[in-house]
């Protein structure tokens, strides 16, 4: 099985998990009303934090997030609980599920805190869209170079605050496909360094347990902070910084087309 396709069939899975779907109207009051004044609360809904409060609060707010998912991460079993029907259909290792469930759980969270908008709009499953903007999430925790630039420019989707920025110059597919591909190809080889692969196409036994909290929090942690710190660059987001990343697109995709 190619790694793109391992890749794939493990978000396909993860995103099942009702632990991953994260009430942006709900995640947004319930971390900024406190901040805020209540006639602001539509605006912050509409708009976005980005529209009300100032980049420290932003970052205070996400690097918080990541210490509670983190936490979270290490010490729950997000499948303990659940339905015998979505059990069934998780066919990955419980500590494979737990962890990428936790990391895009969080990776939502950081987006919202940024600007961008609700994925779960049908609120039954994940459009075409909302789905390569997961990826590309995880693309930019797991290091995947130009992941971060493709996230701020639009190639995917667009945080509300710089549409006026990069409106009327939408990315073609042929820039940001290649790199959606790449970070298919790397999420599959971290899964088969793991040993996911020998195990994938048949049914995997959930035997229970998670995995190691001192794992957990020395690889999601970072992947985290590398998240936020990418998405922080959204604040104040202008032409220099748009050409800039446009720039790191095309360099990265010739550099992917040349291998």
């Amino acid at each position: 099985m190619a790694k793109q396709d391992i890749a794939m069939q493990v978000l396909q899975q993860v995103v099942k998990l009702p632990v991953v779907k994260v009430d942006r109207e709900k995640f947004l009051v319930e971390k900024f009303s406190k901040e805020l004044d209540r006639k602001d609360i539509p605006t912050l809904i509409e708009q976005g934090p980005t529209a009300l409060l100032p980049q420290e609060s932003l970052d205070r707010v996400a690097k918080a997030c990541i210490k509670d998912n983190v936490l979270l991460a290490s010490g729950t079993s997000v499948l303990a609980g659940l339905p015998g029907g979505i059990i069934m259909a998780i066919t990955i290792p419980t500590d494979v599920a737990q962890f990428y469930a936790f990391s895009l759980k969080l990776a939502q969270e950081l987006g919202y805190i940024y600007g961008f908008d609700d994925l779960w709009a049908s609120r039954n499953e994940l459009s075409e869209e909302a789905k390569n903007t997961l990826l590309l999430y995880l693309g930019v925790m797991l290091g995947v170079n130009g992941a971060g630039a493709l996230l701020r420019s639009g190639g995917v989707t667009v945080a509300k605050q710089v549409i006026k920025v990069v409106n009327k110059k939408a990315l073609t597919k042929t820039l940001w496909y290649p790199i959606l591909e790449k970070i298919l190809k790397i999420f599959g080889v971290n899964l088969t360094k793991g040993g996911l692969a020998k195990g994938m196409g048949k049914v995997i036994p959930i035997l229970g347990g998670v995995i190691s909290g001192g794992l957990t929090f020395a690889t999601m942690k970072p992947m985290g902070e590398r998240l936020q710190q990418e998405l922080s660059k959204l604040v104040n987001y202008n032409e220099v910084q748009y050409q800039r990343d446009v720039d790191t697109i095309r360099k990265e995709v010739e550099i992917i087309e040349g291998e």
